[in-house]
């Protein structure tokens, strides 16, 4: 193996080390997602990178795909846990809670939308 790809295998080790031991250390769940949700992916691409020095072009763009499926798909799953997170959690470490307006908006607005939505039988006719 090159110097180059072990260095950067062992730079991509070391940060997913550090993010677990982050999702360890760290009190709040917010704070744990917050060291999974942004160290593991770039311990993986460094990783990555590390091995597709070693790799031939098929390999390259396999990794180059999974890569990319991580870019693209991280964020939205890291937001949802957040979301909820939020919703089953009793939120005693928080100053201010800037959802609860819009999660009270939300719930009045699908309160509204399946009274709208009721059919004539519903409705007592």
């Amino acid at each position: 193996m090159n110097p180059v790809g072990a260095s950067l295998m062992i730079a991509g080790a070391l940060l997913a080390l550090s993010a677990g031991l982050g999702m360890l250390r760290f009190r709040t769940p917010y704070a744990r997602f917050h060291a999974a949700g942004k160290a593991s992916p770039v311990a993986f691409i460094l990783v990555a990178l590390g091995a597709m020095t070693e790799l031939t072009w098929d390999g390259i763009i396999l990794l180059g795909v999974a890569v990319a499926a991580m870019i693209l798909t991280l964020p939205v799953g890291v937001h949802l846990l957040f979301r909820a997170t939020h919703r089953t959690t009793s939120g005693t470490h928080l100053v201010t809670d800037a959802l609860v307006g819009a999660e009270a908006f939300a719930a009045d607005r699908r309160r509204r939308s399946t009274r709208s939505v009721a059919r004539p039988s519903e409705q007592g006719e």
